[in-house]
């Protein structure tokens, strides 16, 4: 039986990408916040430069490790053009779940490098690995006139066995006296996969592999419109359609082939997903100016192709403190349905599916988010502090029926506790 190699190009992309929203939500933090014009206005044009620092941490219970520091530069101009660049290298060790299936004797495998793994009876198999990745991107924007800005970005990427190119651009138009702004905008990506040891054919037993790169492009489109309905109350709602193409197979992943009568792991075949996905989101937001505090509301509805719906709710409440100093306690809830071809283990006695995973992400799922910023000076410096801290529940369905019909008494995908800080440093020059 074979594992793949020590390394997840598909899970270290999508986790890299929800950290790396996180740490750029801290570093734009202040100018989150609904600022009185006229304040915002005049530190524009006093800081000419704006430099911030993040170093980000994630940390799952025995699993995953991520470390990541991030530094971004803003060059203002005088006719309220900016320029900004930043840079992030990050560090993934740990371990992932490889899709087999737990077995009530021990299991033994051996990995495409030829290491042999013995799993103990009753336990997750996983494959150990360790990844390292840069991450440069870049921005423009420009105003035209009082009414249209645009934003235009560049973004590339590599890592040991994926790389990513890619270009954004959208532009906002300032309605009804700046009381109602449209955006629409869009991206593209072309990316490369090239997994390490090379790419094994779907759903076989991952002997056959190819040596060339895979493509992957990603297309995205988005339309958004906020609305200021008083003096205190902004509301926003953003769409967004996202089409990718190519290869979207994690191709370090594997299914258990099972005894159809025992439901014991017999063997395991690779991972096969389609070649396209279409992800389709709405997300509507509201942010409320109170006497001194901020709060902030979002519902976001989501949809694709492979079957998975999902719905997440987020709030925050921002209490200011003296000093430009605040704290903000930030709640978050999220659900998911699993893809259509989500499943625990194929039988040994039939043909296999079309396309078939077991990867736990792409099933049931119910996550749960409590979490905190905080924001300071020291002395009468006027940089700024950050430090966010979360913690992260994440349940599935501790034992989903298989495509064979039986049920494991396995859990086959029990809570993973997670824990995230990032600490962020600003400052005008």
């Amino acid at each position: 039986m074979q594992l793949g190699p020590a390394g997840f190009t598909s899970s270290t992309s999508a986790l890299r990408e929800r950290l790396g929203k996180a740490a750029l939500a801290l570093l734009l933090v202040p100018s989150a916040a609904m600022a009185e014009p006229a304040v915002t206005a005049a530190a524009a044009a006093a800081a000419a430069n704006q430099v911030d620092y993040t170093a980000l941490y994630y940390g799952e219970q025995s699993r995953v490790q991520v470390y990541e520091p991030i530094v971004r530069a803003t060059r203002l101009f005088g006719d309220g053009q900016s320029l900004s660049a930043q840079l992030g290298i990050d560090v993934i060790t740990g371990a992932s779940p490889s899709g087999a299936r737990p077995s009530g004797s021990v299991q033994t495998m051996t990995t495409a490098s030829g290491r042999v793994v013995n799993v103990p009876a009753g336990s997750i198999p996983s494959v150990r690995f360790q990844d390292h990745r840069a991450g440069l991107d870049g921005e423009w924007q420009k105003p035209w006139g009082k009414i249209v800005t645009s934003t235009f970005g560049v973004h590339a990427s590599r890592e040991k066995d994926y790389q990513s190119l890619g270009i954004t651009g959208k532009v906002s138009a300032e309605l009804m006296q700046r009381l109602l702004t449209v955006t629409a905008g869009g991206g593209y990506n072309d990316d490369s996969v090239f997994p390490v040891g090379g790419t094994p054919v779907g759903l076989s037993d991952g002997s056959e592999v190819s040596k060339r790169a895979n493509s992957k492009r990603v297309t995205n489109l988005l339309l958004g419109v906020s609305r200021v309905l008083t003096r205190r109350w902004i509301l926003s709602l953003d769409g967004s359609r996202t089409l990718e193409k190519g290869y979207l197979t994690e191709p370090y992943k594997v299914i258990s082939l099972v005894d159809p009568f025992s439901g014991e792991p017999q063997a395991e075949v690779t991972d096969n997903r389609p070649s396209t996905r279409t992800r389709t989101s709405a997300l509507l937001s509201s942010a409320y100016h109170f006497t001194h505090d901020i709060g902030y509301a979002s519902y976001r509805y989501y949809r694709d192709t492979w079957g998975i719906r999902s719905n997440t709710l987020d709030l925050k409440y921002r209490h200011d403190l003296e000093g430009d100093w605040y704290i903000e306690p930030h709640i978050r809830y999220y659900r998911q349905s699993a893809a259509d071809f989500f499943t625990t283990g194929i039988s040994s006695f039939l043909a296999p599916p079309e396309f078939a995973t077991s990867d736990y992400r792409l099933g049931r799922l119910t996550t749960l988010t409590l979490g905190a910023s905080f924001a300071f000076h020291v002395g009468d410096n006027p940089s700024q502090w950050n430090l966010r801290a979360e913690y992260i529940r994440q349940a599935g369905d501790s034992s989903p029926p298989s495509s064979t019909g039986t049920k494991s008494s396995f859990d086959l995908s029990p809570p993973i506790n997670t824990v995230t800080a990032v600490l962020g440093y600003s400052f005008n020059f």
